[in-house]
């Protein structure tokens, strides 16, 4: 299936060697679907709940957060009873449709962290290389085939955009190195010879802060492994209410309930259960694709020997990678609200998106100007006004909750899901003591506001990346805590 007649495209014949319709050719027959889920180990649905059980815990959500809970739930304390629902299929959303970047970090970088947890940074960035450490142990330990490299992942500077740009990457490096971490600067020979484009000016390369993965592969073996342990999972059993339960708290599904001593909630971008959540986080879809397998030609002409993930730096930036077959996923840049934070699974399709990053790939990659995309699709991811996941607990205690990752969750999904059992069991840890955990972001206004607040950023952070400054709105926003700057 491809989309070519949905964006009107002009036959094969009338774009032949046109240089301006490549990156809409290369798009052209691409399968708006995730590439991860082209596998024949995806593993069998389960049941639907259909009658009332009780367990020690619900978990509600099966992406990695609630994957993780379950799975550190029942490592603590192989005797607690615990139920994890999804109201699709495990996996079935942001967990099994991302890029495939684990990075250790907590905070979604080390200068957004440094911003707002400055007195904290260094314990932070120490916890995030734990939990990675944690993860890969995990995967070796459940026997989890999910194509895991950690190669690291580099920081491009472009010749695209302001100087100043450069300048703030190598401040980057310089606090890395003096918080003790394993990281090289690459000037723009040095970052060509990584990986060649002639678009680069400089790189900054974290070397063991980040792997890559399959991601879907990832989630079905946290499931398995979840399930080994004893987890009872129930998909296409959607939570619709809470409920105060005596001593413990009734979860409500459409054909059956789920009474829990206590409760998790990992239900990333999909509207909170907690009314009290629903100012907190902007669901947002990011779009990617990736293309055909590279030929040893292609390779060569790239370098890459490395594999590391790489990323750009500017406001609307782009990550890209590696597949384990050769192909390059491309993503990132359109970062769309919808009016209201509508999530559907049409917006989870945008060829106007799809055109921009071709465009942009080609731009990056002209050496690849035969290369054409098999897979694009998108999905909602959780954002929240300082761009990393925060916790808390409500009815008492019973219920806790890890929210707003805005798409570096891959790895700090078991870092949040581990947080929530410390503060359900009244565990206190070096991460609870943490304002980091203490603390919540500023929420964001109602609509309209919130939609138009949104747009208006969106605009003045393109044009940040155009002229290298920060308008009043975004200076604004800086003041009040709310600094989009990631």
């Amino acid at each position: 299936m491809s989309f070519e007649s949905s964006t009107n495209f002009e036959s094969d014949r009338e774009s032949d060697h046109d240089p301006d319709r490549r990156h809409l050719d290369a798009i052209a027959d691409a399968d708006p679907y995730p590439f991860w889920y082209e596998h024949s180990s995806e593993p069998d649905s389960n049941p639907t709940l259909v009658r009332s059980v009780s367990c020690d815990l619900c978990v509600i959500g099966g992406g990695y957060t609630g994957l993780w809970t379950a799975i550190i739930a029942k490592e603590r304390d192989p005797s607690i009873d615990v139920v994890l629902i999804d109201s699709h299929e495990v996996g079935s959303a942001a967990s099994g449709r991302n890029g495939g970047f684990m990075e250790s970090s907590l905070t979604h970088g080390v200068a957004n962290g440094q911003q707002r947890f400055e007195k904290e940074i260094e314990l932070l960035e120490q916890l995030g290389l734990e939990n990675l450490n944690e993860i890969e142990a995990a995967i070796r330990r459940y026997g989890i085939d999910c194509d895991y490299e950690r190669n690291g992942v580099i920081d491009v500077a472009s010749t695209a955009h302001p100087p100043s740009y450069l300048d703030e990457l190598k401040d980057d490096y310089r606090q890395l190195r003096e918080l003790g971490q394993n990281v090289s600067w690459l000037d723009a020979t040095e970052m060509r010879r990584q990986v060649n484009s002639p678009t680069y000016n400089g790189g900054l390369w974290r070397k063991d802060r980040a792997a890559m993965v399959d991601p879907a592969r990832l989630v079905w073996g946290l499931k398995a492994a979840a399930e080994s342990l004893g987890v009872r999972i129930f998909e296409d059993t959607k939570a619709t209410a809470l409920e105060r339960d005596g001593l413990g708290v009734l979860v409500r599904t459409p054909l059956g309930n789920v009474r829990a001593g206590q409760v998790a909630l990992a239900t990333n971008a999909f509207k909170p259960l907690l009314r009290r959540l629903r100012h907190y986080i902007a669901p947002v879809y990011d779009y990617c694709m990736v293309t055909e397998p590279l030929s040893d030609a292609q390779l060569a002409e790239l370098g890459w020997a490395q594999r590391q993930g790489l990323s750009d730096i500017p406001n609307q930036f782009h990550y890209y990678r590696l597949t384990a077959d050769n192909r390059i996923l491309w993503g990132g840049y359109d970062a769309v609200y919808f009016w209201g934070g509508k999530v559907s699974s049409e917006l989870e399709s945008r060829p106007e998106s799809w055109a921009k990053l071709s465009q942009h790939f080609f731009e990056t990659f002209p050496q690849l100007e035969d290369v054409r995309f098999t897979h694009a699709w998108g999905g909602a991811i959780d954002t929240c006004s300082r761009f990393s996941v925060f916790w808390g607990t409500a009815m008492g205690g019973r219920v806790s909750y890890a929210l707003g990752y805005t798409g570096l969750g891959v790895a700090s999904s078991r870092f949040g899901g581990a947080v929530m059992l410390d503060l359900l069991q009244g565990r206190r840890s070096r991460a609870t003591e943490t304002e980091f955990v203490r603390s919540k972001p500023l929420p964001f206004p109602p609509e309209p506001f919130k939609f138009i607040g949104i747009q208006t950023t969106r605009w003045s952070l393109d044009r940040e990346d155009s002229t290298g400054r920060r308008n009043l709105w975004l200076r604004t926003l800086d003041r009040l805590g709310l600094g989009f700057d990631s």
